[in-house]
């Protein structure tokens, strides 16, 4: 049995497996449900809010066959205190996988420690690896080289705003597999943490991104620039502080001039105009942020296909 916990969870092969069926599970959407997760039902245990995660992964889920249960704490009994270890060993006895979507990463790998299911990573405050692959999906689809995620291989992305954030260790994660050189542009005090470089090390992954505090610079020769909320579920008291600190990394139109001609935009969403993007760069033609979003029902539903298989 296996888990999608972080982006290394999988083999090569099996990440490579993954891509390609993302890809045929898209042309060939007209022909659903598909019987891959017949019979079975799906938890989803959410402790954060969201749209795109709940509904891609939802409608993912009946696309190939199976059924959902919406969990949350406000109406079971972790919401009183109940332990996660008996939580999802009750959990195992009447489900066939679990998706989770909360706040400290230990959370997930609790379930997964001690539940008889798959466990899916639908968000963490350290990592977001279903959406690491979706927007990899679609660098591949808007490129159009490849299928390979190791393809993308010497591209640059560069990632603007909190460089502490899920998005950014996510970024560092699969530079670390895919070989895609990462630029980190932020403020120094926002630099990657120690969570995220004890985690490449113990899983002997190289360290091969880079911290800029130069916007500007961050974007020279940069084939993606990427940028997220400013203000994180969970931060909202400090929103003012942390606006006033990012601001100079703002993703503007001089910064999307100063990458190359044909770079995209990126940002998993929701979008705060005129905050960590600029209204203008996204009505530009090289945002692709909705592509992004359609594209995790497809990589999310290969990522099911591949755990019901193992």
């Amino acid at each position: 049995m296996k888990h999608f916990l972080q982006e290394n969870d999988f083999s090569s092969e099996e990440i490579k497996e993954i891509f390609n069926h993302s890809f045929a599970l898209k042309t060939n959407r007209a022909q659903r449900p598909t019987t891959h997760l017949a019979g079975q039902t799906w938890g989803m245990l959410f402790h954060k809010k969201s749209t795109r995660t709940r509904v891609s992964f939802e409608v993912g889920i009946r696309e190939l066959g199976g059924n959902t249960l919406i969990l949350d704490q406000s109406s079971t009994q972790i919401g009183r205190g109940e332990s996660v270890e008996d939580t999802v060993k009750v959990l195992s006895r009447f489900l066939d996988g679990l998706i989770i979507r909360t706040h400290g990463h230990e959370i997930i790998e609790e379930f997964s420690t001690h539940g008889s299911i798959p466990v899916v990573n639908a968000l963490t405050d350290f990592l977001h690896p279903c959406q690491i692959f979706a927007d990899c999906m679609t660098i591949l689809e808007k490129t159009g080289t490849s299928k390979d995620p190791y393809s993308l291989a010497g591209k640059k992305l560069t990632f603007y705003g909190d460089t502490q954030c899920n998005m950014a260790n996510s970024w560092i994660m699969v530079g670390a597999l895919f070989g895609i050189n990462i630029c980190l542009a932020g403020p120094p005090e926002f630099a990657p943490g120690e969570q995220i470089l004890s985690y490449l090390a113990k899983h002997n992954l190289p360290v091969t991104f880079e911290h800029q505090t130069d916007p500007v610079v961050a974007a020279s020769d940069a084939d993606i620039l990427y940028t997220d909320v400013w203000v994180s579920m969970g931060c909202e008291e400090k929103a003012e502080e942390r606006k006033r600190i990012m601001s100079p990394y703002q993703v503007t139109d001089k910064i999307l001039e100063s990458a190359k001609p044909d770079a995209l935009f990126m940002h998993c969403m929701p979008t705060h105009p005129g905050e960590e993007v600029s209204e203008s760069v996204l009505a530009s033609p090289q945002a692709i942020l909705f592509d992004q979003a359609e594209n995790r029902l497809h990589i999310q539903k290969a990522i099911l296909r591949q755990l019901s298989q193992s």
